[in-house]
């Protein structure tokens, strides 16, 4: 099928999303399949959709800004999580935050308030930045066409419950140019791979997700979608991580039951 606007619009309100929501979406433009005008047509969906409410994409960096390159610009710095979200920082009236690593992208009419201060983060996504901001407003977290092994705000939980090996404990020397000019250091502290890329077992909490409804599946576009409340979905699993510290360390499924 070719998607238009209007189609995907539809499709959106379908998922039980709100106009008036704020939502952060992590995505895969090839899982949504063929729209009328590519890539735009998917943030012009969402955008129109969300115009009371507050949108939001990653424009994570970590792949590029590192011992190598400690400076990070936004105006230069491009995405390095999908194809979507770089063309999200170009639309007019999105802002970006300064975190140096793990900035999010925002629209909407408390995008300012919401992205400020996240340049004083010290970690990857620490409670008082962004990622803790959309626990504190209630988002929903969507998964268009990818899998919960993209939920960057896990890491969150875990920074949060204090679990050990999950930060460095050295301070990369990170700077952040800001909007004005100024460059400012940002030491900051990333994440351990002791365990390797624990982000690949996340997904492991899915089914209990939508066992105990934090999260459901839709439909956007031609890509399974799967939308979790975040507020919900972080309480529950810092009660997973509380009884077992190590639970993402590996992808053996969670039994409940022994908790």
């Amino acid at each position: 099928m070719l998607y238009s606007v209007n189609n995907l619009i539809e499709q959106i309100k379908q998922s039980g999303l709100k106009p008036t929501d704020t939502v952060h979406i992590h995505s895969s433009m090839k899982a949504v399949g063929v729209t009328d005008n590519g890539v735009d047509t998917v943030l012009d969906a969402f955008i129109q959709y969300f115009a009371e409410g507050l949108l939001t994409f990653p424009s994570h960096t970590w792949a590029t800004i590192n011992k190598n390159n400690l400076l990070f610009d936004p105006l230069v710095e491009k995405p390095c999580v999908g194809i979507i979200s770089s063309f999200f920082l170009k639309r007019p009236g999105v802002v970006r935050s300064l975190h140096p690593t793990h900035s999010i992208a925002a629209i909407g009419k408390s995008a300012e308030n919401f992205i400020a201060g996240d340049e004083e983060s010290s970690t990857p996504c620490s409670r008082k930045g962004c990622y803790g901001k959309l626990y504190d407003k209630y988002s929903k977290i969507v998964f268009l066409g990818c899998s919960l092994k993209s939920n960057t705000i896990i890491h969150g939980a875990e920074e949060w419950n204090n679990i050990p090996d999950r930060l460095s404990e050295d301070f990369l020397p990170l700077k952040i140019k800001k909007y004005s000019g100024e460059i400012v250091d940002r030491p900051m502290r990333t994440h351990l791979q002791k365990y390797g890329d624990i982000s690949q077992n996340y997904d492991k909490i899915e089914q209990l997700l939508f066992k105990h409804k934090i999260a459901h599946e839709s439909k956007i576009g031609d890509a399974r979608t799967i939308i979790c409340r975040t507020r919900e979905m972080i309480d529950y699993v810092s009660g997973l991580l509380q009884k077992n510290p190590d639970l993402f360390i590996d992808s053996k499924p969670v039994q409940e039951d022994k908790f």
